[in-house]
């Protein structure tokens, strides 16, 4: 079993360069950065759902058909933030609060897509964006496909 092996025994100089560069490391501020983290989450989540009442009060939508317009105004928020250099200084100061599922998504891929955009709009663009968004496709898909078959199951089993 790997996690079972021993580490190592450092020599005296390393072990001296460990207790150097453990003195000198950075102390975190861990709870100024939960803070800033619900901060920034927060504010996304509650940007995602004053869209939704907009939709609702305004287009009469229900609230189930007001999810998909609010996602992709959330979706196009993400990528121009992205695109302006916005969405990566709001990240550096709210660290994990970006990571809000549709908005972090929408930001990484539009990051991978600009970051090679020197390589060509199918080679680099394209391919480096969908390197990363293909693993989430793909088991987002099989998971939907599963989920289905048991929601199928159920309704046979039942007699539904």
């Amino acid at each position: 079993m790997p996690f079972l092996k021993k580490k190592p025994k450092l020599s005296q100089t390393q072990n001296q360069y460990q207790i150097l560069a453990k003195a000198r490391e950075a102390k975190r501020p861990l709870f100024l950065n939960m803070i800033r983290a619900f901060i920034v989450g927060g504010s996304i989540c509650t940007l995602g759902q004053a869209i939704q009442w907009f939709f609702i009060t305004y287009f009469k939508f229900t609230e189930n058909a007001a999810g998909n317009p609010t996602v992709a105004i959330l979706i196009m928020l993400s990528v121009l933030f992205t695109g302006l250099g916005i969405y990566d200084r709001l990240a550096q100061w709210g660290g994990a609060g970006t990571a809000v599922p549709v908005t972090g998504f929408a930001n990484s891929i539009a990051s991978a897509a600009i970051e090679h955009r020197s390589e060509g709009f199918v080679l680099g663009v394209a391919g480096k964006m969908f390197e990363l968004a293909g693993a989430v496709i793909v088991y987002g898909v099989f998971t939907a496909f599963v989920i289905a078959l048991i929601k199928i199951g159920i309704k046979v089993l039942i007699g539904i």
